[in-house]
């Protein structure tokens, strides 16, 4: 069986085929590498790797993480209405919106059993995370119960393929005047209103290509796309170590000596990720002859 990736000068993108028939397609070689390996294939050839992109590339992965935070503040302080952040899973995204979120001293609402009954809770310093999947008339209800809070969308990709949640979201990011959002098909339910003016803001988190995002959702966005090779997702480990939040149990040296196992072994890897890191430095901090268990735990056990 032969596995390669390809560039399509005609199309602008990088191609990947299986015994000649192609099975992804996007302008990022690490995309369709990972949808190869999410086949249970390796590439055996890469022909014709060109840097298509220059704006993208322009600015490391470390220097596009700040621009989430940076995107996300300024969605928090209601100065935008939206940001968009895409790429692979498992790479730090939401760790990065939560993280600036509450720099923004915005508190987390999702769970309201922690809350007291009759508390009283200030929408605009809020936030709330939507997990999973949704219909349109679901999405109507959460901006409306969510209105004037931060909404963050974490992998809810059905919210941005279904063409009726793709309208209701065109009227709650417009950039001009008031937003207002409005359902004219049957309405069922008493305690929801025929239209709203929304003023929340909405953070998505997407696993998606950016390519495959509604054009009208992201012009009325700020997008950062976080799609990284296997060398950049290591130079964001490396930076992630010394965050006092990311895994604090651990000793910094134990999750430093992760990595550097990680670069020795990155070639077998199919699908690096934090959670590679996370597993590598648990079975790093048990000690004993930890490298066997964790290149097995990378290389065979995904």
């Amino acid at each position: 069986m032969r596995v390669k990736v390809a560039f399509n000068k005609a199309k602008n993108r990088f191609e990947g085929f299986v015994d000649g028939k192609m099975v992804s397609r996007s302008r990022h070689e690490s995309y369709v590498r990972d949808q190869i390996a999410k086949l249970g294939l390796q590439v055996e050839l890469t022909t014709g790797a060109v840097n298509t992109h220059p704006k993208v590339d322009e600015f490391g992965i470390n220097k596009r993480f700040e621009f989430v935070g940076q995107m996300v503040t300024m969605v928090a302080k209601k100065t935008i209405a939206s940001a968009i952040i895409t790429g692979q899973g498992g790479l730090g995204k939401t760790h990065t919106v939560l993280k600036s979120l509450k720099a923004q001293n915005l508190i987390d609402t999702t769970d309201l059993t922690e809350y007291e009954e009759g508390t009283r809770i200030n929408s605009a310093k809020s936030f709330r995370i939507v997990k999973g999947y949704s219909t349109a008339k679901g999405l109507y209800r959460t901006l409306f119960e969510g209105n004037g809070q931060v909404l963050v969308f974490d992998d809810c990709d059905s919210v941005l393929k279904d063409p009726v949640a793709l309208n209701l979201l065109k009227g709650a990011l417009d950039s001009y005047g008031d937003r207002w959002i409005n359902w004219n098909a049957d309405m069922k339910d008493d305690d929801l209103p025929r239209s709203f003016k929304f003023t929340g803001s909405i953070v998505f988190i997407s696993n998606m290509d950016l390519d495959r995002v509604d054009q009208a959702v992201k012009s009325r966005a700020m997008c950062v796309d976080l799609s990284m090779t296997q060398a950049q997702k290591i130079e964001r480990m490396e930076v992630l170590i010394n965050d006092a939040e990311f895994m604090p149990e651990f000793a910094t040296s134990h999750k430093a000596d992760a990595i550097a196992f990680i670069k020795t072994i990155g070639n077998s890897i199919e699908n690096l990720s934090l959670r590679s890191l996370i597993s590598t430095t648990k079975i790093r901090a048990e000690g004993g002859d930890w490298k066997e268990l964790a290149k097995y735990v990378l290389t065979q056990g995904a």
